[in-house]
């Protein structure tokens, strides 16, 4: 009996120690396994055994992409301006074994080395350099924060300056000439749009005056042709009166032919007919020798004619 006892515990001790020795690595996280003091291996996710008192988990990790915040650092510019620049970098643990054993303590060594590797940096270029130059200086970080940390099983995947502090009279300045640029590009807008409004009113007037023009010329032109029409229709009705009359005194001349008139009836016709002319108002008439015998003829019947009444 007291055997099986002894046996009972042994076996309960030894199931114990299995169970407190079993161990499930979760996603994304790595340990490394020292035994008796050395590094052994580095157990990724999954289920793992270790044997006791032999083996030991050295350190935990995770080796999913971290970011970390460091504060300002004082750095000071080529044209010696002293300021305050805080960086964000973002790196991710890929060897388990050098990060355990290549440094110390990691995230202190990248923090000096990005603070030692921001001066460097900062102190070639000027203050207007480095206001405007954040991509060239994440970018020429990130390369050799890469480069220092492969060492350490770290793989610096990108790095930001969060925040560029200059000192307060930098900032006043700054602010000053902001204000300054931005009245000046006002002014130039406004100027340009003063020009632009100058412009389309000259070529609106310009518009005016020519259309003006073309319709004068159009109303000439037309009062012209209207005019020209009233003459031709004047002179055709004119011509058309002419032609009636001449109509008329041939029509009259061919009736006095058709009937023969006798010397008589012409020679009172001449006579009807420079009394016409006479009118009146001329003050000697030359009677042809033809018709002088009928015209005292007429004179002496128009005397009887006078006494009989």
């Amino acid at each position: 009996m007291p055997g099986l006892i002894i046996g009972g515990i042994i076996a309960v001790i030894i199931i114990g120690l299995i169970i407190a020795n079993i161990r499930i690595v979760p996603q994304a996280h790595m340990y490394v396994i020292e035994r008796l003091g050395t590094y052994h291996a580095t157990w990724k996710n999954g289920f793992h055994i270790k044997i006791p008192f032999i083996d030991r988990i050295s350190k935990q990790m995770i080796v999913m992409e971290q970011v970390v915040d460091f504060p300002p650092q004082p750095v000071i510019t080529k044209d010696n301006v002293r300021m305050q620049i805080d960086t964000v970098v973002f790196y991710q643990i890929t060897d388990a074994k050098l990060y355990a054993y290549g440094v110390t303590n990691p995230l202190f060594a990248i923090e000096n080395l990005t603070a030692t590797t921001l001066r460097n940096i900062i102190g070639e270029l000027d203050l207007d350099a480095t206001l405007t130059s954040r991509d060239v200086i994440n970018s020429r970080m990130r390369a050799i924060l890469d480069e220092a940390t492969d060492a350490w099983g770290i793989k610096v995947n990108r790095v930001e300056l969060k925040n560029i502090i200059p000192p307060k009279e930098i900032q006043d300045a700054m602010e000053k000439q902001m204000k300054a640029e931005r009245e000046r590009r006002e002014a130039i807008l406004r100027a340009e749009g003063e020009k632009n409004s100058a412009i389309l009113v000259a070529e609106g007037r310009k518009q005016s005056t020519i259309l003006e023009a073309e319709a004068a010329k159009q109303a000439a032109i037309l009062r012209a042709e209207a005019a020209r029409e009233t003459m031709i229709r004047e002179a055709e009705g004119e011509a058309e009166a002419i032609m009636k009359v001449q109509e008329a005194t041939a029509a009259g001349i061919r009736m006095i032919n058709d009937v023969s008139p006798s010397e008589a009836v012409i020679a009172i016709k001449s006579l009807e007919a420079f009394a016409k002319a006479a009118d009146g108002k001329a003050t000697k008439i030359i009677i042809p020798s033809s018709i002088q015998s009928l015209a005292g003829l007429a004179t002496s019947i128009g005397e009887v004619m006078k006494t009989e009444e």
